[in-house]
């Protein structure tokens, strides 16, 4: 059982709560648990006069912890640093007590909230910068503080209240993609932007270079003899670059191409029931490492070569319409990639590197970024890390999962599909392929889209290529998003990309045999079937054959955290 502390507590003999009992079983006021009592789900201690700091520490003890209010009380002290230990923690409400000093940094470790509230404190100093890094947040309010300095850019897709009203914030206001308006912002004299029709001041130009002071004799001397040597350095190193590719070349050709393999081409093994292997060496001869580029990514640690790829052994994980799939392992760095190969994609060179990298630039932790690409006329090669928890499919028909991890996934899926759909919908790059298989599970069994924008813009669905329409693509998403959770819902299979599917949900639905649709598993778990029914109705939606009636990803993401906050709120979980 959970063991928790709040510090002092009113001398009321109807409060109930004894450290010595279990705060489930003996029914603490203000404390909810799980449906067999045996973990605090949530304290909600609003307006009873609490007094003296909170101790974090005790309170996160109760580590399944979803909600914890304390609003309209008397706490002091500082909110401590180890409020970050309540990992569950999805909605904390603070309002009108009188903790002082700093937002602590760690609160950002809190990757799980959802509604954040501290109004009316004497909170003081910065906002922690990381603030960004909760990418679920739905509700920020913090008016009515002593808070200073910039304010963090919210970039959240899903972000509806927002208020840091009456504080010391300066300087310009940043984007914020959510509901908000410039009322959020009022009483803050050192703020500007278009938000609160106040332009912000331009930015001064550089200062003049002072003039050239006349140089004596000894001066020029010496410089003369550092441009000597500065040039006798280049001239080394570029005889010594020559020699070095005279070896390279020499090696190369006493080599030969013998052993090697292109992708497909399976080695031989002796071993009965052995996996094929392969290895990444094109049969395109003007395969050449100058178009091979590294992007920025934390697995290429020491550098990653283009002969690495090239020479590594891989493993077929799937092939495709469209390309093949391989997981290439770099043994001497310790590195696992999954290599993507794709053909007949009709695309200029220029056009093809300028998506990877625009696509790279939009930094989603439920993405999958890419670590390197080749492009060359006939071919691309597209790495990524290689994620082990397999694919959402899998997960999804292989195992059993719950109505809370499921609504869990359809969340963060939405939230990443919509962070990316907002960034790049100017470059008209959409995903073009989402499905089940393309939701791979991170290390901590966290849904993370793979494979954004690889698939040629003609490959949309008949239905959506029809549409002269630049944001066709994009709709094309929300359908398919729209069948991964049919998936989610139903527990079937999706065949012909999901048409069968769709088809079949909607003709039970028109049947009004509503609850046959459903996963029999969740069924039998207890799961809400009044939240179920919802997410089915938005499934509906994004399927609508009429592209026009679908609604788009920022609006998806909005309403499946609305039922995931009524989820994470109900008395019942």
């Amino acid at each position: 059982m959970d063991r928790i502390s709040l510090g002092k507590i009113p001398n009321d003999k109807n409060f109930g709560w004894n450290l010595s009992s279990d705060p489930c079983t003996a029914k603490w006021k203000g404390i909810s648990c799980d449906k067999g009592s045996q973990f605090v789900k949530k304290i909600v201690l609003d307006h009873l006069n609490l007094s003296g700091v909170l101790d974090a520490a005790s309170v996160c003890a109760a580590q399944a912890l979803g909600v914890l209010s304390l609003n309209r009380n008397s706490v002091i002290g500082t909110l401590p640093e180890d409020i970050s230990k309540c990992g569950s923690l999805t909605h904390l409400y603070l309002r009108e007590n009188n903790f002082t000093g700093s937002v602590p940094v760690s609160i950002s470790r809190l990757i799980n909230l959802k509604r954040l509230v501290i109004s009316n404190n004497s909170f003081s100093g910065e906002l922690p910068a990381d603030l960004s890094s909760i990418s679920g947040l739905l509700t920020f309010e913090a008016e009515n503080n002593r808070l200073r300095g910039h304010i963090p850019r919210f970039a959240f897709s899903n972000l509806g209240e927002f208020n840091v009203s009456n504080n010391n914030f300066s300087g310009p206001i940043p984007r914020m993609n959510g509901n908000v308006s410039g009322n959020s912002f009022l009483g803050n004299p050192g703020l500007c932007g278009e938000l609160i029709s106040k332009p912000c001041p331009s930015s001064p130009p550089p200062p003049s270079p002072p003039p050239l002071q006349p140089k004596t004799k000894g001066l020029s001397f010496f410089a003369y003899l550092g441009y000597a040597a500065l040039g006798l350095i280049l001239v080394l190193l570029l005889v010594f670059g020559l020699i070095k590719r005279f070896k390279r070349k020499k090696r190369q050709k006493g080599g030969g191409n013998a052993g090697k393999r292109a992708i497909g081409t399976p080695r031989e093994h002796k071993a009965r029931g052995a996996k094929s292997e392969y290895s990444i060496t094109s049969v395109e001869s003007g395969m050449v490492s100058s178009s091979f580029e590294i992007l920025s990514s934390p697995l290429v640690v020491g550098g990653l070569r283009f002969e690495d790829l090239l020479q590594a052994p891989a493993e077929m994980l799937g092939k495709g319409k469209h390309g093949s799939a391989y997981k290439v392992m770099i043994l001497d760095k310790g590195v696992n990639l999954v290599v993507k190969r794709i053909r007949g994609w009709d695309i200029l060179k220029e056009d093809f590197q300028k998506r990877m990298q625009r696509i790279n630039q939009m930094n989603h932790p439920n993405v999958l970024r890419l670590v390197a690409y080749y492009c060359s006329r006939q071919e691309k090669l597209l790495a990524y890390e290689y994620l082990p928890n397999g694919s959402l499919l899998n997960l999804l028909h292989d195992a059993k999962i719950g109505w809370g991890s499921r609504l869990g996934i359809a969340a963060t899926v939405a939230g990443g599909l919509a962070f990316m759909h907002e960034g790049l919908l100017g470059d008209k790059i959409a995903h073009g392929n989402l499905k089940s298989s393309n939701i791979l599970m991170n290390k901590d069994m966290e849904a993370c889209i793979s494979e954004y924008g690889l698939m040629p813009v003609d490959n949309q669905p008949d239905s959506i290529r029809a549409e002269e329409d630049a944001y066709a693509p994009f709709k094309s998403d929300v359908y398919s998003f729209g069948v991964v959770l049919l998936e989610l819902l139903t527990g079937k299979p999706v065949q012909t990309r999901g048409v069968d599917l769709a088809k079949w949900v909607n003709s039970v639905v028109r049947e009004e045999w509503t609850g046959e649709v459903f996963d029999k598993a969740l069924v039998s778990e207890g799961a809400s079937e009044e939240r179920m029914v919802s997410m089915l109705q938005l499934a509906l939606k994004c399927t609508n054959l009429s592209p026009q009636q679908r609604p788009n990803m920022t609006q998806i993401a909005h309403m499946i955290n609305s039922i995931k906050d009524d989820e994470d709120n109900s008395p019942s979980t």
